[in-house]
């Protein structure tokens, strides 16, 4: 299970560099400019996306329940975006290689933004980030393609056909 785990990790980092490449392309207008999306255009939702990633993380490897999200206001640039994009990218995968097996079994309890307590297996938690990931991507990747800057084909089976 935690090689398929780690390996849909680098896929996500993966498709995540796709699109992060194409958004440093966009003009700070078009990065900032606001959209229907449920978390807004692309600076929105790359920020809801990042803050996602950090918020499960911590909550799963440190026990701590962040209280909010990471916010636009946080990321004046794309270039700070990115920044901190890359920092958690390798907390995160530091976290992950140093799982065991036996750990992703365990019941991870946290309390959600508002404070309501929850518990979940690790596991399950570390696929619903990964799945949360892909439907926010496939959304700023729509947004990118009517700017004209497509990220491309970000389909995990075309990252397998690359690393194979």
């Amino acid at each position: 299970m935690k090689d398929t785990l780690l390996t849909l990790y680098d896929y996500n980092c993966w498709a995540n560099a796709r699109l992060l490449e194409a958004v440093a392309k966009l003009d700070e207008t078009q990065f900032k400019m606001p959209a229907t999306y449920p978390h807004g255009g692309i600076k929105g939702t790359l920020v809801h996306l990042l803050s996602a990633e950090w918020i499960w993380r911590e909550r799963c490897q440190a026990g701590v329940s962040p209280t909010a999200l990471l916010t636009e206001a946080d990321f004046p640039t794309v270039a700070s975006l990115i920044e901190r994009w890359h920092q958690e990218e390798t907390t995160m995968r530091g976290y992950l290689n140093a799982l065991s097996e036996t750990e992703l079994h365990e019941t991870v309890s946290y309390k959600t933004t508002s404070g309501r307590p929850q518990a979940q297996r690790l596991d399950l938690i570390l696929h619903h980030l990964l799945l949360h990931g892909m439907q926010h991507r496939a959304e700023v990747a729509a947004m990118l393609t009517d700017f004209g800057h497509s990220p491309g084909d970000i389909d995990l089976i075309i990252y397998l056909r690359k690393i194979s």
